[in-house]
């Protein structure tokens, strides 16, 4: 059976007939600007950029209990942060009402991928596997009768940059249903991943995520495991570098990538893309881990707590993307979560994965759990 359900289906007519979507479709966008190599030029003058060794994969059931993470401990698949785990203040009462209530969690030791699964990392799984993501597949005719042959076609959403918008409701302003949109052409047909190995691998669904996290021994974190990473050490903190949302680099450059000016009509670009980035071009949290806000959306485990509402069934994903811009979404933090359907992907939407091992992390302690954040 199609498991892609009427998720995918359901937008796409919508788009058409220009009703408003669900709170989760307003942020997809697409990747596009700064080409592969440009990117990677300047990723690579960041201190912080991983080493070619850090973005390939090979499944934890292959790996030898003497392989080393870039932490240095050993048996860590490879990328992998050890982390302590303990209590941390979770959610946030300053922004959105889905954050409430601002609360104590706690989470046991796990590990973490140190950035987001990349294009090159899916690629070797594919190659292994043969696997098809949902947005490669059709849509079944049998489930959605009242479709035309064009709308049954494999497919995703797709950001096209509009001069001027209407209003901020008609989201088909900026968003196209794109039949041949997918992991290996985010754009649609005519891109590729080309240049762009070490971006963030998109078009991802649920079932995507899950598939590579099983191949790889590995498994998707719960929302508390993710926001614990994210913070790294910084409690009750509204950013991963802090307080100050205004906060830049030495180089005077955003500390995420995400939308800089008014969305969707003007991106000013003034952390240097369009679009993804690849991982590692922005200072590490206080974990060590990248792209841990903006880039792209991060699927857990966890199901959206909406059972009589519209986002039932749908998965919690964490930590904005390149769209987030402050007019229009402003989640590129910790706390910030949304809902996501586990039938479809999106072109900003991506993973990490984790491996939970009772492990504490040799450049953390129980002391970075309390840690004040700084401004």
């Amino acid at each position: 059976m199609n498991r892609r359900g009427a998720g995918p289906a359901r937008w796409a007519t919508q788009i058409g007939r220009t009703r408003p979507l669900t709170q989760m479709a307003l942020y997809v966008a697409a990747l596009a600007g700064v080409s592969g190599a440009q990117a990677q030029r300047l990723c690579e003058s960041y201190k912080g950029m991983p080493p070619a060794s850090m973005t390939t994969s090979m499944p934890a059931s292959t790996a030898s209990a003497s392989t080393s993470s870039p932490t240095g401990s050993a048996g860590l698949p490879p990328g992998m942060v050890a982390l302590p785990g303990g209590r941390f203040t979770m959610g946030s009462d300053r922004f959105y009402r889905e954050e409430k209530p601002l609360r104590e969690a706690r989470v046991g030791p796990f590990a973490i991928l140190r950035h987001e699964v990349t294009n090159a990392q899916f690629a070797a799984f594919v190659a292994a596997t043969g696997y098809k993501t949902v947005a490669e597949r059709p849509l079944d005719a049998r489930q959605f009768p009242k479709l035309k042959p064009q709308e049954l076609l494999p497919g995703s959403l797709v950001f096209r940059q509009p001069a001027q918008v209407r209003d901020m409701v008609d989201i088909s302003q900026w968003w196209a249903w794109t039949p041949g949109a997918s992991w290996r052409a985010p754009e649609g047909p005519g891109s590729s991943t080309k240049g762009r190995e070490h971006h963030p691998v998109v078009h991802m669904a649920f079932e995507d995520a899950m598939a590579y996290a099983r191949w790889a021994g590995q498994d998707l974190p719960s929302e508390a495991e993710w926001e614990y990473a994210a913070r790294g050490g910084l409690d009750n903190a509204d950013y991963t570098w802090g307080a100050d949302k205004s906060a830049r680099d030495a180089q005077g450059k955003p500390l995420a990538n995400h939308w800089q000016g008014l969305f969707p009509v003007k991106d000013l670009k003034e952390d240097g893309y369009a679009g993804t980035a690849p991982v590692g071009c922005f200072e590490p949290n206080g974990f060590g881990l990248f792209d841990m806000a903006g880039n792209v959306w991060e699927l857990t485990k966890d199901d959206y707590a909406d059972t009589r509402g519209p986002y039932a069934g749908m998965k919690v994903a964490k930590g904005g993307s390149f769209l987030c811009a402050d007019n229009f979404c402003g989640r590129y933090r910790p706390a910030a979560r949304t809902p996501h359907g586990v039938d479809t992907g999106m072109q900003h939407v991506g993973f990490r994965t984790v491996w939970r091992v009772a492990v504490a992390s040799p450049q953390t302690s129980s002391k970075s759990e309390r840690k004040e954040a700084r401004p």
